[in-house]
């Protein structure tokens, strides 16, 4: 079932304790355009149909990544995306943003979007996996 915007939005506010709605915006379009860019087929289309339609567009039209992106990598680009932000407040913006997004999306499904990322991206999602 998609969730809708009003609702995704501020459940990303309240976990990242952004003071606008415009702030948690940012880095939900920012985050969800990266993460787009390392998830293909099945897994990226129903993932997009459980995001809100708005937040769906920017998962299936992602910002160019020639490579996967270490987690690490990750943190760094969404940071070179968002003006004034740093590795740490990026790192904030993405651990709030997919720990929704995880939510959103459910276990079955989650684990599956993980399969598809190098490893480390589980911390970021607030799914720790056992090693």
């Amino acid at each position: 079932m998609r969730m809708h915007w009003d609702e995704f939005l501020k459940a990303v506010q309240e976990r990242g304790e952004y003071p606008s709605r415009d702030e948690a915006e940012r880095a939900t379009r920012v985050v969800l355009g990266l993460l787009g860019a390392h998830l293909v087929g099945e897994v990226r289309n129903e993932l997009a149909g459980r995001l809100p339609e708005t937040l769906a567009i920017v998962l299936l039209n992602p910002l160019q990544a020639h490579e996967p992106l270490s987690a690490e990598r990750f943190i760094r680009a969404t940071a070179a995306w968002i003006e004034g932000a740093s590795e740490q407040t990026a790192t904030w913006d993405v651990g709030a943003v997919l720990s929704v997004v995880a939510d959103t999306a459910g276990d079955d499904l989650t684990s599956r979007v993980l399969i598809q990322l190098p490893p480390g991206y589980d911390l970021l999602f607030g799914r720790p996996q056992a090693s």
